[in-house]
C-alpha cells in the first residue's frame, strides 16, 4: 500500500480547504408534506427520517464520537457508539454476545481470520488508514544514530531496544492491535520473508531482544499518553502507536518535547478501520453511513480532527502526511502465528509479572451475593475462564502472586509461583498452582470490619522488600474493598505513611477497585498518587475489571 509524500504543517490546512469544499451534503429523504388544510396554504416543514445503528468501536475510536451528530444531521440515521478494547470486541462479535448492529475496529484482520467471525460479519468497508509507527524523542535521535530515517527498520528498533537505548512505551500485544503488530514487524525483520508469516517464523530471540526496551505497559493509548506525558525523558523515550495517535500527542502541548516519527522500512503494519455490518436487517441504514464516511464531509473531518489518512481520493489528495513511501506487511491468515506469539508473549517474552491482591474480606462480603462475585473473579483469573479474553487474562508463566485478605487487620500473606513454560512437567505444574489458586479463592471467609489503608501499606511493604531482592519483575498491588475504610489508618494518616515509603515502595502501581459502598473518589486518588488506575466493579462485572486490570500489568 502506498501514500503520498506529506509534510505535518501542510495537514490542517489542507483538510481544511478539503471541509470546507464540502459543506453541502445530501440530507437524505424527505418526507412528502402534508396535505394543506383549507385555511392555510403553507406547506410543513420538511424532516428527515430517523433510525438507529447501534455501533461496537473499539476505545481508539473515542475522538471520533462527533460523528454521531454528524451521520444524524446528514442522513437521518442516529448511530449510538459504545466503546472497548480490541480482544474484549473481537470476543463479543465471535461469541455472538454483542447487541450492535455494526462493530468499527482499528483492524478486524484477527476477527476476520476465524471462520466464525467470518459469518458474524455481513459487509465491511475500510473508512480511514493510520500506519503503526515509532515515535522518538527528538533529542534522543542523534543518541540513536538514526539521523537518516531510511536506514531505520524494525532491527534497528529492536537492536535498539535490546541495547537499552531505546525506551518504549506500547499497548499490551496480547490485548491491543498496534501492540500485536509491533511484534509482527519484529518477526517479519528477522524473517525478511516478503510473503506473509506463519506461525513457524517466530524468531524468540529477535522478540525478547525487542521487549528488553518495553517499559511502559498499559491497555490503551489514553491511559499510556498520561504516563508517558509524565515519564518522558525520565524512564521513556519512544511511544509506539498509530500515526494519528503520536501526531495528536505532538500537537497537545503536554510533551516534554516533541517526538520524531519513524516509518520502518522493510514493512509497516496499517488501521484501516473496518466499519462492519452485523444486524442484515439493518444493511440499509448502514449503507447511508458508509456513504457519508466516505464522502468528503466526513473524510476532511477525520482528516484534520483524528489525523488519520483519509480513503476518498479526493480528499486524500488534498492532504499530506509524513513518511514518504510506505511499505505494508504482508498480512498474515495464519491464525496459529497470532495465537502463538501472543501466547508466547505472555509466557515467554514478557518481563514476568509480580503482583498483591488485597482482598476485602470483611462481613458486608457476605451481602447481596458479593463474596461469590469475589470468589467468581479470582477463579476466573485462574483459569476457569476458557473464552478469548478469559485465556489472555490467566495468571501466567513465570508469574509470582501473593493474596493478602484484609478485615479488622491485614491478614496472612498467602504466595503463589508459576513455573516457567519450558516442559510438559511445567505446564502440569502450572495446572496445579492455577487449582490451588481456585481453591484458596473458594475457601475465603468474610467477617469483621475494613482495615483498607494499613492492608494496602502491608502490600506495599511487601513487594518493595520483594523487589529489593529481584528487579527482574514487574510489580504492582491490586486492592479490592466493599466499603469505606473503618478500622485502623484512616486517610490522611495512610497518606502521610505512604508518603514515608521508600521511593521503590512509591513507584509501585496500585489499582483499586470499587465494590459496594466503596468510596470511589478515595480509592481514585490512592490509584492516581501511586500511578495505577482506578475501576469500578459496580458498573462492570467483577470479572470483567479483574480481566482488564491484567492488561495493564
Amino acid at each position: 500500500m502506498k501514500f503520498a509524500t506529506l509534510s505535518v504543517g501542510a495537514l490542517t490546512r489542507a483538510a481544511s480547504l478539503a471541509l470546507m469544499a464540502a459543506l453541502v451534503v445530501a440530507c437524505g429523504k424527505s418526507e412528502p408534506p402534508p396535505k394543506p388544510t383549507p385555511k392555510s396554504t403553507d406547506a410543513a416543514p420538511k424532516s428527515v427520517a430517523t433510525s438507529t445503528l447501534n455501533v461496537l468501536a473499539t476505545s481508539d475510536l473515542r475522538d471520533a464520537q462527533p460523528l454521531e451528530a454528524m451521520v444524524q444531521k446528514a442522513t437521518g440515521v442516529t448511530i449510538k457508539f459504545t466503546y472497548g478494547g480490541t480482544m474484549e470486541s473481537t470476543e463479543q462479535v465471535l461469541t455472538g454476545k454483542t447487541t450492535a448492529d455494526a462493530a468499527w475496529f482499528a483492524n478486524a484482520k484477527y476477527l476476520l481470520s476465524d471462520p466464525q467471525g467470518q459469518t458474524r460479519v455481513k459487509l465491511q468497508e475500510k473508512i480511514m488508514l493510520s500506519p503503526i509507527v515509532v515515535g522518538v524523542s527528538e533529542s534522543e535521535v542523534a543518541r540513536l544514530g538514526w539521523t537518516d530515517t531510511t536506514k531505520v527498520t524494525w532491527k534497528t528498533v529492536a537492536d535498539a531496544a535490546k541495547s537499552g537505548k531505546l525506551k518504549y512505551a506500547l499497548s499490551n500485544p496480547a490485548t491491543s492491535n498496534q501492540g500485536y503488530m509491533a511484534l509482527v514487524g519484529v518477526v517479519a525483520a528477522s524473517t525478511q520473508k516478503s510473503e506473509a508469516l506463519t506461525a513457524a517464523d517466530i524468531d524468540r530471540k529477535a522478540v525478547a531482544d525487542f521487549l528488553r526496551g518495553y517499559k511502559l505497559v498499559g491497555d490503551n493509548s489514553t491511559y499510556l499518553s498520561e504516563k508517558f506525558y509524565e515519564q518522558q525523558g525520565v524512564y521513556v523515550n519512544a511511544f509506539i502507536n498509530y500515526e494519528s495517535w503520536l501526531l495528536s500527542m505532538n500537537q497537545s502541548g503536554k510533551l516534554k518535547e516533541q517526538l520524531k516519527l519513524f516509518y520502518p522500512r522493510e514493512g509497516i503494519a496499517t488501521a484501516d478501520y473496518p466499519f462492519m455490518l452485523l444486524n442484515d436487517a439493518k444493511r440499509g441504514e448502514y449503507q447511508k453511513v458508509v456513504d457519508y464516511l466516505k464522502g468528503e464531509e466526513a473524510q476532511s473531518w477525520l482528516a484534520k480532527t483524528t489525523l488519520r489518512r483519509p480513503v476518498n481520493p479526493a480528499v486524500a489528495s488534498a492532504v499530506s502526511f509524513p513518511g514518504g513511501t510506505l511499505i505494508e506487511l504482508p498480512f498474515s491468515p495464519d491464525r496459529g502465528l497470532a495465537d502463538g506469539l501472543i501466547d508466547a508473549y505472555l509466557n515467554e517474552f514478557r518481563r514476568p509479572i509480580a503482583s498483591t491482591f488485597v482482598l476485602d474480606v470483611s462481613g458486608s462480603m457476605n451481602n447481596h451475593g458479593r463474596r461469590g462475585d469475589l470468589i467468581n473473579a479470582l477463579h476466573s483469573i485462574a483459569g476457569a475462564d476458557a473464552s478469548l479474553t478469559g485465556r489472555l487474562a490467566r495468571l501466567s508463566s513465570r508469574e509470582k502472586v501473593w493474596m493478602l485478605p484484609f478485615s479488622d487487620n491485614p491478614g496472612k500473606l498467602t504466595s503463589f509461583e508459576f513455573p516457567p513454560a519450558t516442559s510438559t512437567a511445567n505446564a502440569q505444574k502450572k495446572a496445579e498452582v492455577l487449582e490451588q489458586v481456585r481453591g484458596y479463592a473458594t475457601g475465603l471467609e468474610m467477617k469483621g470490619g475494613t482495615a483498607l489503608y494499613d492492608a494496602i501499606l502491608a502490600a506495599l511493604n511487601a513487594m518493595s522488600a520483594e523487589q529489593a531482592k529481584n528487579r527482574s519483575y514487574q510489580y504492582s498491588v491490586i486492592a479490592f474493598t466493599d466499603g469505606e475504610s473503618n478500622q485502623g489508618r484512616n486517610f490522611a494518616q495512610f497518606k502521610e505513611a505512604y508518603a514515608a515509603l521508600p521511593e521503590d515502595a512509591r513507584a509501585i502501581p496500585v489499582f483499586t477497585v470499587a465494590f459496594g459502598e466503596a468510596n470511589d473518589s478515595l480509592l481514585k486518588e490512592i490509584a492516581k498518587m501511586s500511578g495505577g488506575r482506578s475501576f469500578d466493579a459496580r458498573k462492570t462485572p467483577l470479572p470483567a475489571v479483574f480481566k482488564e486490570i491484567r492488561a495493564y500489568q
